[in-house]
């Protein structure tokens, strides 16, 4: 890979992470690029891995490169750098590694973040004192035969000490009771009564990534929290009523906004085109790039994804290469020039 080919790639990532927070860490761009799978990323923050650089798909020397990279970037483009500290997602709340070795500079270079220059002093120590929030404690729900480390027991839950499984006993966990996941405001009461809670995850081997079933509380928090919740049940379902009109309001302005910017930016896009285009990339829960942050915020990187992921499935032979078993790059590769040819068509007006 070329040098200009790795900046561009950087640079985009760091604007698209820039877009969602304000702020950009080596983790975003290294997540943005492809080299650090998100549930690799869970697993080193939960205590699971040594370091990081164990879940990367990339040679030191390459990673060495994307940080000179995310440097030039930011400063070129006026960023404020802050140092953050990393603590993992256990009860010891053991600072987390990055490198094998333990080198000083390089592991300086990943706890730096890069703050957006626009931030205000106020706005600046909010987003430090969020990115240097320990995580919450993690308990996992194993989904295979396991033994404890300290006393060879087992159970429902395992939380991970020294890179070893240990029983809820064992981790001084025991007293907490399940909370499952589905009642946001009883959650949310729950964990701030909560002197000692932690959030329950269990791997979804498909999609390769720990998903929340819910929290471990303490039970006169949870109880305090049914009361509350009973208490004003009636103003949180008029609420609820309330919301889901204002987002459905919010949806079609959103997606009204966004056919305008996909025509401003192409064109040549047929007007119907470019409203189909809005409202899938849009759609509420869909986890496409129009409900990202920098896609509610019009960005024009995330609109060209847009275009780009609609012409790629509609205007090309790209879901007939992975139904026959193509590997997805090669697939994008292959139709790349389709891709290229109906976007140039459309950067100009017919």
């Amino acid at each position: 890979m070329s040098r200009d080919s790795l900046q561009s790639r950087v640079s985009s990532a760091a604007e698209a992470a820039l877009a969602r927070s304000k702020t950009v860490s080596p983790i975003d761009v290294l997540n943005g690029i492809g080299w650090l799978p998100p549930n690799r990323i869970d697993e080193w923050r939960q205590g699971r891995l040594g370091h990081l650089e164990q879940a990367l798909s990339a040679r030191p020397d390459r990673i060495s490169k994307v940080m000179t990279a995310l440097r030039r970037w930011a400063e070129d483009n006026g960023l404020r750098p802050v140092e953050v500290p990393y603590v993992s997602a256990t009860r010891d709340r053991a600072p987390l590694r990055f490198t094998a070795d333990g080198d000083e500079a390089a592991e300086l270079a990943y706890r730096t973040h890069w703050l957006s220059p626009d931030l205000s002093e106020a706005k600046r120590e909010r987003v430090i004192q969020r990115e240097s929030a320990a995580p919450d404690l993690v308990v996992v729900v194993p989904l295979k035969e396991w033994t404890c480390a300290g006393c060879h027991g087992t159970g429902d839950f395992l939380v991970m000490e020294d890179g070893s499984p240990t029983c809820l006993t064992c981790a001084d966990l025991d007293h907490l009771i399940f909370l499952p996941a589905g009642d946001a405001a009883l959650t949310r009461r729950a964990k701030k009564a909560s002197g000692l809670s932690a959030v329950v995850v269990r791997l979804n081997r498909r999609r390769k990534r720990y998903e929340r079933q819910g929290l471990l509380v303490e039970e006169a928090a949870l109880e305090l929290a049914e009361e509350q919740c009973l208490a004003d049940e009636d103003v949180r379902a008029r609420r609820r009523e309330r919301d889901r009109e204002r987002r459905a309001a919010e949806d079609v302005e959103l997606q009204a906004r966004t056919a305008r910017e996909i025509r401003r930016v192409f064109p040549g896009c047929p007007a119907e085109r470019a409203e189909a285009i809005a409202l899938h990339t849009g759609t509420r829960g869909s986890g496409r790039v129009g409900r990202s942050a920098a896609g509610r915020a019009l960005d024009e990187t995330a609109v060209r994804a847009a275009v780009v992921a609609s012409v790629r499935h509609e205007d090309t032979d790209y879901d007939a290469l992975l139904m026959s078993g193509v590997p997805r790059a090669e697939a994008r590769e292959r139709i790349r020039a389709d891709v290229d040819r109906v976007l140039d068509g459309w950067r100009t007006r017919p």
